[in-house]
């Protein structure tokens, strides 16, 4: 029996991925009105560069930042901008949007950049200069579809100091209930493949791995075929959360451990996600920026769970309506899977790039529990993948005694939720380690 690759730590939930997994990709018409967050990446936020009864194209820039760190915002229809305005998003705060009525043309910019490929065939050699691979990714907006939302031009930088051996496609999805990637390597290989070579070219990359759950045998058997030897190779790894955190997935596949505060490129490997490297094919073949992505709408709580192609700016009310509508009463909307995603209050906050499912929990799915008092089992120690120890980070940060937070690592947690969830005492330990990091930044931008 062939070994997986393993980590430590790690929990193991119930996947509940029946719910989508065997759904082929739909795509979902675009809404009357879209709204189009400024900040849908990490780093700088986008000042708007249009106003109130501008006409804008599809495929056009409405938000752009001079910042290293940041990733221009275009429009995902054509029509008029109604308003720039603040307005709900998926994290809770109102974040700067353009907010634009759709005339149903889709009319493409025509300064839209060309394509930097002619063909898509997977099995091509990419002979494009990486700096020009760079420019098209960055011209596009393209950021990290696995959750993250880090520029993915910047990321295929890495600073002249560092080699990069491996390139790694994480095809991990290890998150409850989402299927959009599994789909996207199911039904787009050659995409998946060709975006992997266009990243490896951009970053100087030597190899390719992709690494794959091993609950995704269809993936795993359809992207093999593409496998060549000392350049591409599909990895199976153990079915396990959180599989596809950066720091597990090289731990696991390459057995290299980043170094806590530092970065995968520091240890020779660059990591993106499947439907990232399906964007930057979609852009180099097309032209296209990033204005659309597969998302999963899934959960008890919903009558037709499925995965939808969708454009950016899509309010949520929209893609309850077109998965049936809601199953009874649900409980609790979240925009991601239950482990790290976030609970929404309000159906009109849209897609941003970084959305990979709409989750739908009934009453029985969220359950609702009272901490009780730590029973130090330790427990939390034992499933954090990055070595914490979770039950002094929440005492920590419940004594607001920060400092001791960060000298205990609070800034290496990747809010994973293993801790809260194996916690017998029922305690919102993640909660209160997030809280620990937001005060540790907030008190370093004051120094």
């Amino acid at each position: 029996m062939k070994l997986l690759k393993n980590f430590k730590g790690g929990v193991h939930p119930n996947y509940e991925k029946q719910h989508s997994e065997d759904k082929p990709i739909q795509v979902l018409p675009a809404p009357e009105v879209v709204v189009m967050p400024l900040q849908q990446h990490v780093g700088a936020p986008c000042d708007p560069v249009v106003k109130k009864g501008d006409q804008v194209l599809m495929g056009q820039v409405i938000g752009e930042s001079s910042y290293a760190i940041s990733a221009p915002v275009h429009s995902s229809v054509s029509g008029t901008v109604l308003a720039v305005e603040p307005r709900p998003s998926v994290t809770g705060r109102s974040v700067m949007s353009v907010v634009i009525q759709n005339d149903g043309q889709d009319t493409p910019i025509e300064e839209q950049q060309n394509p930097i490929l002619k063909s898509s065939d997977p099995n091509q050699r990419i002979d494009v200069d990486g700096n020009l691979i760079r420019q098209a990714i960055n011209a596009a907006g393209v950021v990290g579809l696995g959750g993250g939302a880090f520029p993915t031009a910047v990321k295929v930088t890495p600073p002249d100091t560092s080699h990069i051996e491996y390139l790694l496609i994480n095809g991990s999805e290890c998150e409850p209930y989402l299927t959009a990637d599994q789909r996207v390597m199911e039904e787009y290989p050659d995409k998946v493949i060709l975006g992997a070579k266009l990243l490896a070219k951009a970053a100087g990359a030597e190899k390719i791995i992709i690494a794959i759950e091993s609950n995704k045998p269809e993936a795993i058997k359809i992207l093999e075929k593409y496998a060549v030897p000392n350049e591409i190779e599909v990895i199976t790894v153990v079915t396990k959360y959180p599989a596809g955190g950066e720091r597990m997935l090289i731990k696991a596949v390459l057995n290299r451990e980043v170094p806590s505060g530092g970065y995968p490129h520091e240890v020779g490997v660059l990591v993106h996600n499947v439907s990232t490297a399906w964007a930057v094919a979609e852009t180099c073949l097309t032209g296209r920026p990033l204005i659309e992505r597969v998302i999963t709408v899934t959960g008890s709580g919903i009558k037709e769970p499925g995965n939808y192609l969708v454009r950016i700016g899509t309010p949520f009310k929209n893609i309850v309506e077109a998965a049936g509508g809601f199953n009874g009463q649900p409980e609790r909307v979240l925009c991601g899977g239950p482990m790290m995603g976030l609970a929404q209050f309000n159906l009109d906050v849209p897609v941003v790039k970084a959305t990979s499912g709409v989750l739908i929990l009934t009453e029985k799915e969220a359950q609702k529990y009272e901490p009780l008092p730590c029973i130090k089992c330790a427990r939390c120690v034992d499933v954090c993948p990055v070595y914490l120890m979770p039950l002094k980070l929440e005492a920590f940060a419940m004594n607001e005694m920060w400092e001791q937070a960060e000298e205990y690592g609070a800034m290496d947690c990747i809010e994973c939720g293993c801790c809260t969830y194996i916690c017998p005492s029922k305690r919102y330990l993640v909660h209160y380690i997030r809280l620990a990091k937001q005060e540790i930044i907030a008190a370093r931008g004051k120094n």
